[in-house]
């Protein structure tokens, strides 16, 4: 059809007598105030006192024929259309067809020269018009097939697009699936997930004051610290070559190998081939107190009392190297660095590794020990450490994510693993699937070298980013752990960004009320968190937010837990990190 969208139509009375094919008709009054037209395609002259017009929708569509008498006034629009190009367009039937997740229908008003398509996809038996959108109130079948007829019925042209058989192209490199097989985690609850996972659904706090004398001066003296020494839970020999974050990566690390079925003894062992298995940790600085021990010795001492293991337990690298040690990985032992962002994107990266066929295994996760005097008093100066003390104003925690009352993180430690392993792999060896590692997303701020960009718009293009590689829209989100640090901006910022990308209905659950801020391990322990609650179907609620920000305007689930939403099956796992860092994970539930 060519046609100039831009010409306006312009409406004029001539008689029956007068068109002639390529005029755009309209035939009475009322459709021109419609704005419904037709194409004469065709004129015959039936007697002498009548003419047989061809007429068709010029956007497309099917002809019908009307005879008129010769004299017969009509409106034309001043516009020429070329009938070759419009074309022959029967409406689908739905009336018998058997939708499913997928398909597509489109729906067109065909007699309106200025119309656009319409497209509605449907996802968990729903109609969506945008899958991105979760403001709309989505159609059932029942209710799109009465819409469809009624819009038939006044000149729309409506098809039925199913959706695409899956082929297997000659030569194509297909993404492998990647799963979740293992878990392990080291935290302010306890070590292990079970003591994880308990304490999350009992709204337990594993926040804590710090009783060493090294701490006394600090005017901030709480932290999630692991309760425990990790020392005490390996083999004294190599825990001295160890610093604490490198001692809480392998105990999470073996956990999670074992929770995955293997055999603790290491990759040869586990029928493995040592050469396809990685390991992948987040980590900002690993653990700085080894080289502020070794700074203070050699201020007090002289050289001769520095360690020679200072530097090797000092890189932040040491917690990748130990656990390859502790399981003769070889494929590959990698270290992420991004602030907070550490354990998230390293989880990330392993999954594209898998994906690629680079390994076909992967420990990934992040582990942290930054409860340090000088840490802690470097927060502070920042004040960016919350001043609320244990049980303040009846709060279950001093960290308090979305609430009215938040003054700022706690800071914390520990570890948190995933097991990651290529879908055909885990199968062939009958492992226990918790969920799939289905995509994630990087972004970068370039706002501020420590605070967020309050617009959010680098949080909400992680998040885009993520849902898109996971192959999903934005209606199948049902869960976002957020990363939510009780930072007065930073709850801000994210809280904006989850409403751009998501609305405010899905439910949002935050953990370092629990927790505080494990740093480089927050990502790694959250997307355990985030995986056992796809597993059990319960979000663990968030504690500390007894007084929800008016201005947050999210679903936060306080109190108690919440069972997970039945349509849909995608959640979301959200770290962001100093300088603008920011990482989501997309994890997708079984079916």
């Amino acid at each position: 059809m060519r046609d100039s969208s831009d010409v306006p139509v312009q409406p004029h009375p001539v008689t029956v007598a007068e068109v002639i094919p390529g005029d755009l008709l309209a035939l009475s009054e009322e459709d021109v105030t419609a704005n419904r037209w037709y194409v004469v395609m065709h004129t015959l002259p039936e007697n002498p006192q009548t003419i047989r017009l061809a007429l068709r929708p010029p956007l497309g569509g099917s002809d019908h024929e009307r005879v008129f008498p010769r004299n017969h006034q009509v409106t034309v629009g001043s516009r020429r259309v070329d009938v070759a190009g419009i074309p022959e367009i029967d409406s689908a039937g739905l009336e018998t067809v058997e939708f499913r997740d997928g398909d597509r229908i489109t729906s067109l008003r065909a007699v309106d020269p200025g119309a656009v398509e319409e497209s509605y996809s449907r996802r968990w038996g729903r109609w969506y018009r945008d899958l991105e959108s979760r403001d709309e109130e989505p159609e059932s079948d029942s209710q799109l097939r009465e819409r469809v007829a009624r819009e038939v019925a006044e000149g729309h042209v409506v098809r039925h697009l199913p959706r695409p058989r899956a082929s297997a192209a000659a030569g194509a490199v297909r993404p492998r699936r990647v799963v979740v097989t293992g878990l392990g985690a080291v935290t302010p609850l306890g070590v292990g997930v079970a003591e994880l996972w308990q304490g999350l659904v009992e709204g337990r706090c594993g926040i804590r004051e710090l009783a060493g004398e090294e701490f006394a001066g600090l005017p901030v003296r709480l932290a999630g610290s692991v309760p425990v020494d990790p020392a005490e839970l390996l083999p004294r020999p190599q825990a001295r070559r160890m610093n604490r974050a490198a001692q809480f990566a392998v105990i999470a690390a073996r956990e999670a190998w074992r929770d995955g079925e293997l055999d603790g003894a290491g990759t040869v062992e586990s029928g493995l081939d040592p050469e396809r298995v990685g390991i992948s940790v987040g980590a900002i600085l690993g653990d700085a107190s080894v080289l502020v021990g070794g700074d203070r010795r050699l201020r007090e001492k002289g050289p001769r009392a520095v360690s020679p293991l200072t530097t090797p337990m000092t890189v932040p690298s040491q917690a990748a190297s130990q656990v390859s040690l502790a399981l003769r990985i070889t494929g590959e032992a990698r270290t992420v660095s991004s602030a907070c962002a550490s354990g998230t994107e390293a989880i990330g990266q392993a999954v594209d590794r898998i994906r690629y066929g680079h390994v076909d295994v992967a420990l990934a996760g992040g582990a942290e020990a930054v409860v340090t005097p000088a840490i802690m008093a470097s927060f502070a100066a920042m004040r960016a450490l919350s001043t609320h003390g244990l049980g303040d104003g009846g709060s279950a925690s001093p960290s308090r994510p979305f609430a009215r009352d938040r003054d700022g993180f706690v800071n914390g430690e520990g570890a948190g693993f995933l097991l990651l392993e290529a879908e055909e792999h885990a199968r062939a060896r009958g492992a226990r699937i918790y969920c799939e590692a289905a995509g994630w997303g990087l972004s970068a701020d370039a706002h501020h070298m420590a605070a967020p960009d309050p617009s959010g718009s680098g949080v909400a293009l992680a998040m885009r980013r993520a849902v898109r590689d996971a192959g999903a829209h934005a209606v199948d989100v049902i869960h976002v752990n957020a990363h939510a640090t009780a930072t007065t901006d930073g709850d801000l910022a994210e809280a904006g960004a989850l409403r751009a990308v998501l609305g405010g209905s899905v439910p949002v659950t935050a953990l370092k009320g629990h927790l505080g801020h494990l740093q480089g391990a927050a990502g790694g322990v959250e997307a355990v968190a985030a995986v056992l609650t796809l597993h059990h179907g319960v979000i663990p609620p968030t504690i500390g937010c007894e007084d929800q920000d008016d201005a947050i305007e999210l679903d936060v689930v306080t109190r108690t837990p919440r069972p997970l939403p039945a349509l849909g099956d995608l959640a979301l796992s959200n770290s962001f990190g100093f300088g603008g860092h920011n990482a989501v994970l997309a994890l997708r539930r079984l079916a």
